[in-house]
């Protein structure tokens, strides 16, 4: 077969030739190659079984899946499968390492204990998950909330607000131009689309700020739309949450509920645009940034949390035909620290129910009462959720709420960023399902009540060794000028440690010049105090000597979940969309 090579064209004028560099094994692919086949040119079954085994570290792997890999191989190499005397060569074995389906970084199976109460889990949540872009002026729509269950997304989030002829409900963020969307065509997609990701529960946050006729309006839709899908409690209010597995194939309700409402001190206006209105909860979310940064979480008032909570501006006098109804069907109960959120993180009640907490109330109640938040989670649910003024859509550092256990941190799904490419990252744990149980140390408490301190000095518990073998498929998902006008990439790869503050770390590869299937093989090692919480973020750049670098590709995995050995890890682009042929080939070890 001849050379292939990609020309340039330089100050056009003159042609540039570069060789395109066929993909090699690196060294260490080699090696294990011809220590298995004891220098052969063939790999059988039983050596391809015993490297998975003891390189790989996959004990439950039989000769049958070892057969069933080479026969994926040649299939789709030589388009045949060879039935007898099937075998891999050295391009063939690098081949099979380069296939995530075949031979990914994380498990694809759930594989968790899924039987314990909700409140054991970190679930992964979507903050106003019907908008379609910005939070002041974007549309409201089902399409978001349809790709956020296709994700795995299992919180849904749902504003209510009366339509302007007050006879029926619509979905869209309150008090900014965004346009409505019928709740009718959100629930409907919540129901076709609920399980097609995960057999998980959903479960959806209502900010609710509607009449009581128009909550039994309600009542009545997420009856005649779910069915049997709904999950409700007989009595009250839950004494303990149930599990995921017990809520397979359900859809469970979360707010505040309706008599909470009339009791609030705060009376709003219910209408939720114009232009007005809008500027006025612009200037009072502004106030409120400014102002927290002068005031003890505890001192404050609970105006953050009735506003993404919701709250109804009906006097008490107002007709309640249909409050009950409505009540009985919210199975996950929505309260607010009335009297500070110290005290409502520390007293303790017979029933189990959910806070929510603005991003900053969060940094400021884990700065204060840290291991508070940590006993108040071991039992309830905590949802935290961005700060009013993120209009953009933009998302804050999910860890801080992971290490002090809350389970329910709501992002914007629409949006991109490295805030995001963390929160995709967590959950492709356990089958990426949604449902990922929180390790044991945040629900566990000592002998004298004491729980996981984030902020105590822990010793390294292990050290995750980390080796970057190449990279390749650049040049079958972009033109060969879309990095560089005159000559092939310049690639670096980018190592992050997101996790406790301990664990923190970042490295980065060599750069390769001009060439479209770089081979750095270069090793890291990060030493981990807290790695059941760590994730190894990785980022692909081009260098480019004059403006920004570019972007060539991301991804995030949880440390916990990595595969050990020699694996094909596949790369995202900006908004986390998997990219067609982008991989790195990598080793994992832990030490």
């Amino acid at each position: 077969m001849g050379s292939s090579y990609n020309y340039y064209r330089m100050f056009g004028c003159f042609n540039r030739k570069f060789k395109i560099r066929e993909m090699e094994p690196p060294p260490d692919v080699r090696d294990a190659f011809f220590r298995y086949t004891r220098r052969g040119t063939q790999m059988n079954a039983d050596q391809l079984l015993r490297y998975l085994v003891e390189v790989q570290g996959e004990e439950g792997c039989t000769i049958k899946d070892a057969e069933q890999i080479i026969q994926q191989v040649a299939s789709r190499r030589h388009h045949l499968i060879r039935r007898l005397n099937h075998s891999l060569e050295l391009d063939d074995f690098l081949y099979f390492l380069f296939q995530d389906d075949l031979n990914g970084p994380i498990k694809s199976q759930v594989h968790h204990d899924m039987t314990a109460p909700l409140q054991h889990y970190f679930i992964y949540t979507g903050h106003n998950s019907y908008l379609t872009g910005n939070q002041l002026s974007s549309d409201c729509s089902e399409i978001p909330i349809v790709k956020a269950l296709e994700r795995g997304v299992r919180g849904i989030e749902l504003d209510l607000w009366p339509s302007s002829g007050k006879d029926n409900i619509h979905v869209l963020h309150g008090r900014t131009l965004t346009t409505p969307v019928p709740l009718l065509k959100c629930l409907k997609a919540i129901r076709d689309h609920a399980f097609v990701k995960s057999p998980y529960p959903v479960i959806i946050t209502l900010e609710d700020h509607l009449t009581p006729d128009l909550q039994a309006k309600v009542a009545e839709m997420v009856i005649q739309i779910f069915g049997e899908m709904l999950y409700y409690p007989q009595s009250e209010c839950l004494e303990e949450f149930p599990s995921p597995e017990g809520l397979k194939n359900r859809i469970i309700l979360s707010t505040k509920p309706p008599k909470e409402y009339l009791e609030s001190k705060h009376q709003r206006d219910t209408s939720p645009a114009g232009k007005d209105s809008f500027r006025e909860d612009i200037l009072k979310k502004e106030k409120c940034e400014i102002g927290a940064e002068d005031h003890d979480t505890d001192e404050r008032s609970d105006s953050d949390q009735d506003d993404e909570e919701g709250d109804t501006s009906n006097d008490q006098q107002s007709s309640q035909t249909g409050a009950p109804k409505y009540k009985s069907l919210i199975a996950v109960h929505a309260g607010k620290a009335k009297h500070g959120l110290k005290r409502a993180l520390r007293e303790g009640s017979n029933k189990v129910n959910r806070l929510s907490l603005s991003e900053q109330e969060l940094e400021r109640a884990a700065e204060n009462y840290g291991t508070d938040l940590i006993r108040f989670t071991q039992k309830n649910i905590l949802r935290v959720y961005p700060k009013g003024t993120r209009v953009t859509s933009s998302n804050f550092k999910p860890m801080t709420g992971w290490m002090h256990g809350a389970q329910m941190v709501a992002f914007n799904m629409q949006g991109y960023g490295k805030s995001l490419w963390m929160m995709h990252g967590m959950f492709r744990s356990n089958g990426s399902c949604g449902y990922v149980k929180k390790p044991r140390f945040l629900m566990d408490k000592g002998p004298h009540n004491e729980v996981f301190d984030p902020k105590a000095k822990l010793p390294v518990k292990t050290t995750l060794q980390v080796r970057v073998y190449m990279g390749d498929g650049w040049r079958l998902d972009f033109s060969h000028t879309h990095f560089d006008t005159y000559s092939p990439p310049d690639f670096y790869t980018k190592l992050y440690i997101v996790g406790v503050p301990a664990d923190v770390r970042k490295k980065k590869t060599r750069i390769l010049e001009d060439d479209w299937c770089p081979i750095w093989d270069e090793e890291f090692h990060f030493p981990l105090t807290v790695p059941e919480l760590a994730l190894l973020r990785i980022e692909v750049r081009e260098y480019d000597i004059s403006e920004k670098d570019d972007f060539g590709g991301q991804t995030c995995l949880p440390v916990s979940e990595l595969r050990t050995g020699i694996r094909s890890v596949p790369l995202y682009d900006k908004k986390g969309q998997k990219m067609k042929s982008v991989r790195l080939l990598m080793r994992f070890q832990f030490v």
